[in-house]
């Protein structure tokens, strides 16, 4: 066991490495926000998008989460759990909430938008969340999938609350308070 402190970019690195060990690279996620986004913002582009994805990605609170979700998939692949939690996670059965749990736990920093956007990509599936919720593929993704819809509705959160803040700033530079009555 390590007696030094973990460095941030050390897990920075480590959860970006995981998302691609495990197929999903953050333009797949960044489509998914703009799916999320684009109806709000006609002029979103996919690298504003990509830019909100990479900034949530900056957070410990995600790359915590990444870590011990997807090293729990890996375990559960690999037939290291012990039972009945090796058939719970390798099956992703429908009332374990754990893999939710976490997913949503990472979102909270972000408000009401991201938690209900999460719901939504939780049960919506949009994107890569479906590949990965396919137990059709290799591998389990039992958390991976949840936590790509958190990542996701993180960035979607974060990008509506900026583009609101950007239009807010240009009406601001419209606005001359010494046009307003004196309401005091």
């Amino acid at each position: 066991m390590r007696k030094d402190r973990v460095h941030s970019r050390e897990v920075a690195h480590a959860a970006r490495s995981l998302l691609k060990e495990r197929g999903v690279e953050i333009k797949d996620i960044a489509e998914i926000v703009y799916d999320m986004q684009s109806p709000y913002a006609p002029m979103l582009s996919l690298d504003a998008c990509t830019e909100s994805v990479e900034a949530v990605l900056e957070k410990r609170e995600m790359q915590h989460a990444l870590l011990v979700g997807v090293e729990l998939d890996k375990l559960a692949e690999k037939g290291l759990l012990s039972e009945p939690l090796q058939s719970i996670v390798e099956q992703d059965e429908g009332l374990f909430g754990v893999d939710e749990t976490i997913a949503i736990g990472a979102v909270f920093g972000y408000g009401s938008i991201a938690v209900t956007t999460y719901g939504y990509l939780d049960k919506a599936k949009n994107g890569i969340i479906k590949k990965l919720d396919n137990k059709t593929g290799q591998g389990v993704h039992t958390f991976l999938d949840d936590l790509v819809a958190s990542i996701a509705a993180n960035a979607s959160s974060r990008l509506a609350h900026h583009i609101r803040d950007e239009e807010e700033s240009k009406t601001t530079l419209l606005f001359d308070p010494e046009d307003q009555e004196d309401i005091s």
